[in-house]
């Protein structure tokens, strides 16, 4: 028997947003070393996925407080 509980569609939304997010950052600075002003897309993907990170993540800590399934 596995001590973690099975992953749930939020927490994995919000681990792949996560990743999404490291990944843009990187390449903003990529982008930047070399000159480029296409960091400024890649600074605002980051932005973007940074928040829905936190949505995903906070609304799987509201779904396990109340024990059931939070949708919207």
């Amino acid at each position: 028997m596995s001590p973690l509980p099975p992953p749930s569609p939020s927490r994995r939304l919000a681990l792949y947003t996560l990743v999404v997010c490291v990944l843009a950052v990187a390449a903003a600075v990529v982008s930047f070393v070399q000159g480029s002003l296409l960091g400024v897309v890649w600074v605002l993907l980051a932005g973007l996925s940074s928040n829905m990170t936190w949505y995903y993540a906070k609304r799987e800590k509201l779904r396990r407080a109340a024990g059931t399934d939070v949708s919207g």
